[in-house]
């Protein structure tokens, strides 16, 4: 059987080890804080040990030897190792509220509490840098906006998909709440009729049929729906020959209720036929 491996960095505060809980639970053999440099020996090693499922949480903690990464995985890859490289992320208010709310300290500060919060910015700051690099070669979620649950659930919905083949994420969101930061395109549908002012439709999704029928029949609906699966189908696929394993496609409105979750449903089911897809409801997988 072909040996996967699931390697979870991202930011300190971001759930990294809510994402690792999850995997737990999937069946995966995990380990948290793995020093890279012991990367491609414990692989063998759990190899023969664990089985073929295997997943790593690593984070700044070992920023000495984070650069080591990118060409192991590169390497274990070009063994026929399944390699899924994440990224959690947070904006930087919502990890510094984090660590206030936990009185945790930043595994890269000495004190931050006697500092103040000012020492915490930059010391996030420093650790984007020093991931920045790991950053742009995974996929990234974006926990700023979701809970535990969904976390899990999001996490363990991207390791069905087929190795070596791209996979398109749809997400629907609200703009009140901020623009995903894993997002590869993000498309504002704000202009488009609003069921929100529709009595009958106020408390409905863009998952009930009363809302697909009410925009089904709005031009503008459908020809934004049709600019945006033309603008992807052009673009996907040399994103696939350039090895990208996933791409996060972000459609927002005011709520995050109606047009965006309409649109992201029919885009998912389009794509589908080509591409392996996955949607998420930020504002609705939460409630």
């Amino acid at each position: 059987m072909t040996l996967e491996v699931v390697l979870i960095t991202g930011m300190a505060g971001s759930g990294k080890s809510v994402a690792l809980h999850a995997l737990e639970d999937a069946g995966y053999y995990c380990v948290d804080n793995l020093p890279p440099e012991l990367l491609a020996a414990f692989v063998a090693l759990e190899h023969q040990h664990h089985g073929n499922r295997i997943a790593i949480a690593m984070d700044v903690r070992s920023a000495t030897a984070l650069p080591l990464v990118p060409q192991e995985l590169k390497r274990l890859r070009g063994e026929g190792v399944v390699v899924h490289s994440l990224f959690l992320d947070a904006t930087t208010d919502t990890l510094i509220r984090r660590f206030s709310e936990t009185r945790r300290r930043h595994p890269l500060s000495r004190d931050e509490w006697t500092e103040g919060q000012r020492a915490l910015l930059q010391t996030i700051e420093l650790e984007r840098e020093l991931l920045a690099e790991l950053r742009e070669q995974s996929h990234v979620i974006d926990t700023s906006a979701i809970r535990a649950a969904q976390l899990q659930g999001y996490v363990k919905s991207l390791m069905p998909a087929l190795p070596g083949q791209l996979t398109l994420v749809f997400q629907s969101f609200a703009f009140k709440r901020g623009v995903p930061v894993d997002a590869d395109y993000v498309f504002d549908v704000r202009m488009l009729p609003n069921p929100h002012y529709e009595p009958a439709l106020k408390v409905l999704t863009g998952k009930d049929q009363p809302v697909i029928d009410y925009l089904q029949h709005q031009a503008d609906v459908k020809l934004m729906q049709e600019h945006i699966a033309q603008f992807l189908s052009h673009w996907l696929e040399p994103l696939a020959q350039n090895h990208r394993s996933y791409v996060t496609v972000a459609i927002g409105c005011t709520g995050g209720q109606h047009r965006s979750v309409y649109l992201v449903e029919r885009l998912a089911a389009h794509f589908s036929q080509r591409w392996t897809t996955l949607r998420r409801h930020r504002e609705l997988d939460g409630l």
